[in-house]
């Protein structure tokens, strides 16, 4: 064997054709054929486990698992002869049960399959030329039973199993829906269909006498016991709005040449065309889905008032914005509809190999508006792949298709990186070395795409028209591209066509570039093998074999051996122009070949969709591993540059990636193996997009951030207010609890009262009960029982009649039967004699004698079977009077036994009873000391709400004083201000007056600079101190705030009290009907009561307790540490205001001494003025003894300035009895409402004068 192992690791494809080709087989695990391989493969995990088709199969034709999800039945055809495999599903991995493939009966496919409800029978349909419905155990490999369906050859698409009944089958068909019952070994139809026939193309069991069918003109029947009861013709669906095709999918199925399934065939007719096609249908619990033509899936439910279902909502298949024509991507019949277990999620095939899912509970949510399914992974191939290559930079594989789409692939983590759809159909690809290019060649031209970022663009185009094949070179520089018989050589930099290489007579099939890229290898239909030198253009080897048409080729690493694989089912090794090895491929042809590059492993994939695995040198004999591949011939095979992945590509539309193992470790894994690039491009017009993008989406994060805040802050306002709420009601239901206990100690009283009356009744009425239960049973037992012994003696006796009658009949039978013999044996020694005698007569007599024998026989069994039936007859009715005596007999015993059960029942119930008296008296002390710690809690909360009424009543009080206080200082400041204006006009009239003096002497009189210094200090000092008057003022303008806040809150609480009062009063007016009492109370508690402050009467929660306690110490001791802030701040602010006030007299003591200081220098400046003006005079008149109009003038003066001095005086004690009266009313108020006389127009001048 070879040493080259691969194993398949995904597969991306479907089988749309095979029937019932989608089932779950867990919530999350789905199976589906691919390939010639059933999947099973997990939704969330997106991992793939493969169930291998059978050797030599030439595809799946139906599919079907068991009800139990243990077992998976396969119809497939190997080697042109139907066989049904069945799997168990349940081990891993997934092992062949049981293979039905010999049949007695005339078979060439099966078209549909069904497990029974418990999995043990199996039903097979087999093609229209034989029509036979084949009921199988399949466990026992038996046939049960088996039936031509049709006799008209129509064809028959489904075959199911009743749900809940094994022997009832349905089937459907063109013109055919029929349901069978196995009976006595056979199937019997149990139906007979009335009216016009239709072409039924699915139905669905929807219970266990219910049968739900589609037909191909768009209507549903509704069958129940075989008789139609419900019609209704589906209306087209209209196309999806404008709106509804924007919000597309990334990807979406592909259109696809190939025809529909035979299952859904399209009659020729315009008007049945444009009717939708009922294709598929699946039952779930709350009604069916299904098909409702191209890309629509039907919900209906049942309606609840009459016979019949409603259609709840519509199901669309995405429009593809990828593709070339939208409006079509979305035209693609339902094949297959599959619930999962849990009916969570909806799974549809298509006829173009695609898969669909469906989340059922976002149709719950969103009804009423438009649904579209989703993909389950990724939109496959609905066509052969024709083309398939792979990079060395990156781990991606590039395939095309007849379906005209390019895709890229990631074969590591198994997912489609890029997909877009043309309007021509591909042919050939190839994937440059980097992975940043694919080469593409199209019906029309020939293409180099850039692989972008979320897009593949054209970026060149050459007129190169049907390429089959093309090929960049290892290095990337280059690439071939083949266009009929002549190779093309192109440079990848300059796109100039380098070089043509011509010779070949057929078309080229194949090229392939050696690892140095000095030569190119090409093959054709021809028979010919040429290796090309690319520096000259010319063939250096070449290998013709007319009698074979190639059809792959491939090289060995060091570039000197060519393998070929072609029509003549061999595979070639060629050198130097000759064919060293030619090697058998054992009844099938090799399509594609593919060396790995370390050169020890060769891949091939043949014509019946398998692969080969050999090492080289290759084997002459069978050494080599085949693998289940796929279900048509592999197109393309492909090798990563590591060795350590195959790609092969086929006509069924799906791509297998396979990891290969080579079990001597040498030539699979490299030394050194280099990491895959991550560079992808993109254009700049797309960076700047998306940069637009995140810049529109950072603004929305921002605008969304901010309208969070806002929904926060709303929310916080909320809950505050739910807070106040809650309080109230927890006070409330602190009043409700005391109606409460009330009530229940009343309802305890009246307990107490009506129990033991009832006690004493019972145990009275219970005593007599017994005594006349014993004595009577005592007297009913004795009779019965004398009357059983009497029976049963006479049923002995007569049993020993019957006995001895029935042995003397048995004897005298037998002496009777033997004289008869004996008889007869005379007769016919006589008759033998005469017969001897006389020939002639003979035969007549014979006749006779037969005759007669046959009468008499018949005669004497007639009798014996008579007297037989006569006896039996007695025996019977004997045996039965027997029976009902018995029956009567066993009667009395049960109306004894009941009545020992009856007596002790009531002892039980009489320990019940006395049970549930202990644990009435053991909830009344529960209650109890419930409602003394309820009536401590009650007036422990009563105690802190007369607490904090008080503190509010002293807090209004000290308000109210403070009130008092400000509008004193108010009316007092006014005053002082009306008595200090007029003052401070006559200081500014004074300061006025000092400034002409100071112009006239400002020579001889200079203030010092300090004063002026000292006058700026005070200004700022004053505007210090009026800042933080205004602090303090706005501090208190905050706690009268707080103040009324708190007002408010009382008032609201005294409204709830009020209100809880009223309520209780209601309640407790009807304390004499206990009913209502409860009701009411209850109402009262969901009305005062949340979750959150919940007491319970029985067994008070703990923990809610102490939570309770903790929050309102924890509130207690926030109280009082406000208290404790309020009081220091009062003080702090008293302090700073007596501290401002002192500061404000010093100043006014200073103003005064300046003032002093200032009539001293008015006086000497007078003094000194008027002596300059005597002198002057002197000095004009010449008159030098003037002296007495001197000192007159002199004396004047003086009197002025005293008189100036004492009116000043008078002034400085004016001022100081007004800023003592201040200080004592300051005393009493730390935080005063009005402001200081301002300063800044005394100083002003003063300073201006200075």
């Amino acid at each position: 064997m070879s040493v080259i192992v691969t194993q398949a690791v995904h597969i991306f494809g479907l089988r749309s054709r095979v029937a019932n080709n989608l089932c779950y087989f867990d919530e999350q695990i789905i199976i589906y054929p691919s390939g010639n391989s059933c999947v099973k493969y997990h939704i969330e995990q997106k991992w793939q486990k493969f169930i291998p088709g059978t050797e030599k199969s030439q595809g799946m034709l139906a599919l079907a698992i068991s009800p139990n999800r243990r077992y998976l039945a396969i119809s497939e055809l190997v080697q042109e002869k139907p066989a049904i495999t069945i799997y168990e599903l349940s081990s891993v991995p997934c092992k062949k049960r049981k293979v039905l493939s010999a049949f007695d009966f005339p078979v060439q496919e099966f078209v549909s399959l069904a497990f029974s409800p418990d999995s043990k029978y199996l039903v097979a349909q087999t093609g229209p030329t034989e029509s036979n419905l084949v009921y199988w155990m399949w466990e026992k490999q038996r046939m049960m039973a088996i039936v031509k369906a049709d006799t008209q050859n129509s064809p028959i698409y489904q075959v199911s199993f009743n749900p809940q009944d094994n022997t009832q089958v349905c089937i459907t068909g063109n013109g055919i829906l029929k349901l069978f019952r196995y009976t006595e070994g056979t199937l019997k139809q149990t139906n007979f269909l009335r009216g016009e026939l239709q072409n039924y193309l699915s139905h669905a069991w929807l219970s266990e006498d219910k049968v739900i069918a589609g037909t191909d003109m768009g209507k549903l029947y509704l069958f129940e016991s075989g008789d139609q009861r419900w019609e209704m013709s589906i209306e087209p669906k209209e196309p999806p709005s404008e709106v509804e095709k924007e919000d597309l999918l990334k990807y979406s199925a592909a259109p696809s040449p190939e025809p529909s399934s035979e299952m859904h065939r399209e009659t020729d007719g315009q008007q049945q065309a444009l009717l939708p096609k009922v294709s598929a249908i699946a039952a779930y619990s709350k009604g069916f889905a299904c098909s409702a033509g191209p890309g629509v899936v039907l919900l209906f439910e049942k309606l609840e008032e009459k016979e019949g279902y409603r259609e709840s909502r519509a199901i669309r298949i995405p429009q593809d914005q990828w593709s070339s024509d939208p409006n079509q991507s979305d035209k693609q019949d339902i094949v297959c509809i599959c619930f999962s277990p849990s009916e969570d999620t909806l799974l549809v095939s298509t006829s173009k190999n695609q898969l669909y899912i469906f989340s059922m509970a976002s149709a719950e949510i969103s009804k009423g508006e438009s649904a579209r399914f989703e993909y389950l992974h990724f939109p496959l191939h609905s066509s052969a792949v024709t083309g398939l290559d792979t990079c060395i930079r990156k781990p991606l594989v590039a395939t095309c298709s007849l379906d005209k789409s390019v895709r890229i692939w990631n074969y590591e983590t198994n997912t489609l990186d890029l997909y877009k759809e043309y309007q021509e159909e591909a042919y050939a690809i190839s994937l440059h070395p980097s992975g940043l290019y694919v080469l593409v060649g199209f019906s029309d031209k020939l293409r180099l795409l850039n692989l972008l970022i979320d897009d593949i663009r054209a970026f060149k185009e050459f007129t190169v028209r049907g390429c089959r094949e093309c090929a960049f070179s290892n290095g990337g520089h280059l690439f071939a591209a083949v266009n009929g018989n002549v190779v093309h050589i192109y440079s990848t930099n300059s796109f100039e066509n380098v070089i043509n290489l011509k010779g070949h007579n057929g078309k080229v099939r194949s090229v392939v570039w050696s690892a140095d890229d000095y030569k190119l290898i090409s093959c054709g239909t021809d028979g010919a093998v040429y290796e090309w030198n690319l520096l000259t253009g010319e063939r250096e080897s070449e290998c013709v074999l007319k009698s074979c048409s190639y059809s792959g080729v491939a090289i060995s690493p060091d570039a000197k051996i060519i393998f070929a694989v072609g029509s003549d089912q061999t595979i070639k090794e060629i050198s130097n122009s000759s064919i060293l090895n030619t090697i058998p491929t054992f009844d099938v042809a090799y399509t594609a070949v593919v060396v790995s590059h370390s050169g020890r492993m060769v891949f091939t994939g043949t014509s019946m969709g398998t692969i080969r695995s050999m090492k080289y040198p290759l084997p002459v004999h069978k050494e080599y591993n085949e693998y289940q591949a796929h279900a048509g011939p592999v197109t393309k095979i492909s090798i990563t540059a590591d060795d350590q992945f195959l790609l092969t590509s086929a006509e069924d539309g799906c791509l297998m990636i396979w990891k290969v193992y080579d079990k001597e470790g040498r030539g699979s894994k490299p030394e050194s193996k280099v990491p895959y690039a991550e560079e992808v491009l993109i254009t700049k017009t797309d960076m700047e997009e998306k940069t637009q993008i995140m810049l529109e989406l950072k603004t929305r994060v921002e605008e969304l951030k901010m309208e969070n805040e806002y929904q926060l802050r709303l929310k916080d306002m909320n809950y505050n207010e739910k807070m106040k709420e809650l309080t109230e009601k927890f006070i409330q239901e602190i009043e409700s609890l005391k109606t409460k206990t009330q009530v229940l100690i009343a309802e305890k009283e009246k307990m107490e009262l009506q129990h033991q009356d009832k006690l004493s009744e019972l145990m009275e009425k219970q005593g007599r009960e017994v005594q006349d239960l014993e004595s009577g049973n005592n007297q009913k037992l004795l009779l019965e029982y004398e009357k059983y012994q009497e029976l049963q003696m006479k049923s002995q006796r007569m049993q020993e009649e019957y006995e001895k009658q029935l042995h003397e009949m048995e004897e005298t039978k037998s002496q009777a039967l033997e004289e008869l013999t004996e008889y007869y044996e005379a007769k016919l020694h006589e008759k033998s004699t005469l017969l001897e005698e006389a020939q002639d007569d003979a035969r007549q007599q014979l006749r006779e004698f037969e005759e007669t024998k046959k009468q008499i026989e018949e005669d004497e069994d007639r009798e014996i079977q008579d007297i037989k039936i006569k006896y039996e007859r007695r025996l019977r009715e004997e045996r039965e009077s027997n029976l009902r005596l018995k029956g009567e007999t066993g009667i009395m015993r049960k109306k004894f036994n009941s009545l020992q059960k009856e007596i002790e029942e009531r002892s039980s119930d009489i320990e019940t009873m006395k049970l549930e008296q202990q644990k009435l008296q053991g909830v009344i002390k529960s209650l109890e000391k419930d409602i003394l710690g309820l009536k401590r809690e009650i007036q422990e909360r009563d105690e802190t709400i007369q607490d904090k009424e008080k503190r509010i009543y002293d807090l209004k009080k000290k308000n109210q004083e403070l009130e008092k206080f400000k509008f004193v200082l108010d009316y007092k400041i006014k005053e002082l201000k009306k008595q200090i204006e007029p003052r401070e006009n006559d200081i500014k009239a004074m300061k006025e007056q000092i400034q002409e003096v100071s112009r006239t002497v400002t020579s001889s009189l200079i203030l010092p600079q300090s004063m002026e210094g000292e006058l700026e200090r005070f200004h700022k000092q004053n505007t210090l101190l009026e800042l933080n008057i205004t602090e303090l003022r706005r501090k208190l303008k905050a706690t009268d705030r707080e103040m009324h806040k708190e007002r408010q809150k009382e008032r609201d609480m005294e409204a709830l009290v009020k209100q809880f009062k009223t309520d209780l009063h209601n309640c407790v007016g009807l304390i004499q009907e206990p009913k209502k009492l409860k009701e009411g109370i209850r109402d009262l508690y969901e009305k005062y009561v949340q979750k959150a402050d919940m007491v319970e009467i029985v067994g008070v929660d703990t923990d809610l307790q102490q939570e309770y306690t903790r929050q309102r110490e924890h509130l207690e001791r926030n109280l009082a540490t406000l208290k404790k802030k309020v009081v220091k701040e009062s003080e702090i602010h008293r302090t700073d205001h007596v501290r401002i006030m002192q500061e404000n007299v010093t100043l006014i003591k200073e103003i005064n001494e300046l003032r002093k200081e200032l009539k001293v220098t008015r006086t000497q400046v007078h003094n000194l003025q008027s002596a300059l003006g005597l002198h002057r005079k002197r000095k004009q008149q010449g008159i030098p003894d003037q002296l007495p109009s001197v000192g007159v003038l002199r004396l004047n003066l003086e009197e002025e300035t005293e008189r100036i001095i004492e009116m000043q005086r008078l002034e400085i004690k004016h001022l100081r009895d007004q800023i003592q009266e201040k200080e004592q009313v300051l005393a009493f108020q730390p935080l005063s409402g009005g402001k200081l006389p301002m300063l800044e127009q005394q100083r002003s001048p003063g300073s201006q004068s200075l």
